[in-house]
């Protein structure tokens, strides 16, 4: 069984006395079921609904009365009324209208019961036909397994806690090997667990294929029209290859259909939470804008999927620095997957940075909001004096810290900005440190 570092999140949510109904967000099979299941263990009583079912969805059309519901469910589930705490799970809930306008009643009326809902594409489901209780829900996201919980998946807990301790210096060969199998295997629950039993990169593919075809046809569910059934299929298809690259929607991946319709297509797609759209920002302090006119950078929800999707599985193996493998796109996709993994929030979103001056192509891979501050990162290998773009951002930053990530060990470089003479710091990374860069960069300020 993977250790989920979002456990932490919903034991805070379970003590917190002002907790709401919790929606968990998340796209399909990266573990949700399972993590709340492995929650429920610190529960007196654990229900379970699961909406797919009409017995189960019948529950809410018959009972509009929360207290009698709850004792329906009681009854239906044959688990007795108890003294203690009570955990309520409702999966796949946008199947039912009816159970989404309930939650405003376990806030209001039960806030004994701890409630829990998930589902598949709820964002295109809200937008459509049901209204969810503004102000009486609260929200969490759930993404693939991160570096840290992939080590933990394959029984390499002694390198996990090496890397949470910030004591991986030794072994760092070692690690950066695991992390380009992680860059293979990527973070989906069951593609670890089949990896961990088989130790077969090969043996993944069905996971694979199986995973992307429900994805297909989960999202076909929800098309507006055939038009955009046929994008959505298009960018399933051919999308994958274009990770970490930024990307245009006209004429995409070689086809004939228009910008506003392929944009339309992306979306939607993002809305079921498989890839961000992630645009690029001008500025280098908080609040940061995306420049939506701009092209976007295209990142999926995991490396294991995009690498296998494009077929560089063999080149990410091989290559000796992960930077190289690609054209630099396997590196940038694993990076943002990374800087997201441990995020439980729904609003957090990743940018990249580009030079205001008309003209300029100055560009750094990724920005990372560290209140009070918002630092650069490259993803890249090569000598200080080659990163321009970031010596650019550095010029009149309110701050002294940079980053880059590579594949070397973890340094920090005092560097100055040739044009105003201003001295920075540049931390460098090794890839494996990612997932734990703000406790780094807790060390540094």
């Amino acid at each position: 069984m993977i250790y989920r570092y979002a456990l932490s999140y919903l034991e805070k949510w379970k003590e917190n006395p002002l907790r709401k109904p919790l929606i968990l967000r998340g796209a399909r099979q990266v573990g949700k079921t399972t993590l709340v299941e492995n929650f429920a263990n610190g529960f007196d009583c654990f229900l379970k609904l699961n909406l797919d079912e009409e017995e189960d969805r019948r529950l809410f059309t018959q009972y509009n009365d929360i207290h009698k519901l709850i004792e329906a469910i009681f009854f239906y589930l044959r688990k007795s009324p108890m003294q203690g705490t009570v955990l309520l799970f409702i999966d796949e809930i946008q199947n039912s209208s009816e159970a989404v306008a309930m939650l405003r009643y376990f806030y209001e009326k039960r806030p004994d019961i701890y409630v829990i809902a998930a589902g598949s594409l709820l964002e295109n489901v809200i937008d459509r036909k049901i209204s969810f209780p503004v102000g009486r829900v609260e929200y969490m996201t759930l993404h693939p397994c991160s570096f840290l919980e992939y080590l933990n998946g394959i029984g390499e807990d002694f390198d996990r806690q090496a890397l949470e301790d910030l004591k991986a210096d030794a072994i760092h060969d070692r690690l950066m090997y695991e992390f380009r199998k992680y860059c293979i295997v990527g973070g989906m629950p069951e593609a670890v667990n089949r990896y961990a039993q088989t130790k077969d990169l090969l043996s993944l593919d069905t996971v694979y294929d199986a995973l992307i075809a429900s994805y297909s046809d989960d999202i076909e569910k929800y098309s507006p029209n055939d038009t955009q059934t046929r994008i959505m299929r298009h960018i399933l298809d051919t999308g994958w290859q274009k990770g970490g690259e930024t990307i245009t929607f006209e004429c995409f991946g070689g086809s004939a259909y228009r910008s506003r319709e392929v944009g339309e297509a992306f979306r939607t797609i993002q809305k079921a939470m498989l890839l961000e759209l992630v645009y690029p920002t001008l500025g280098n302090r908080l609040p940061l804008e995306a420049q939506l006119s701009r092209r976007p950078k295209l990142i999926w929800l995991d490396t294991g999927l995009m690498n296998y999707k494009a077929e560089v599985r063999e080149e990410v193996f091989s290559v000796s620095d992960i930077s190289d493998a690609y054209r630099g796109h396997v590196a940038e996709q694993v990076v943002a997957q990374e800087l997201l993994a441990h995020t439980t929030r729904l609003s957090e979103k990743r940018y990249y940075w580009v030079g205001n001056k008309r003209n300029s192509t100055a560009e750094v891979d990724f920005v990372w909001k560290r209140q009070p501050y918002v630092l650069p990162i490259e993803v890249k290998s090569g000598t200080n004096a080659h990163l321009r773009s970031l010596h650019l951002f550095m010029s009149d930053a309110p701050h002294d810290l940079a980053i880059r990530v590579w594949s070397n060990r973890m340094s920090v470089d005092e560097v100055k900005e040739p044009n105003t003479g201003k001295i920075f710091r540049l931390l460098n990374i090794p890839f494996y440190y990612v997932g734990v860069l703000d406790k780094i960069v807790n060390t540094l300020i």
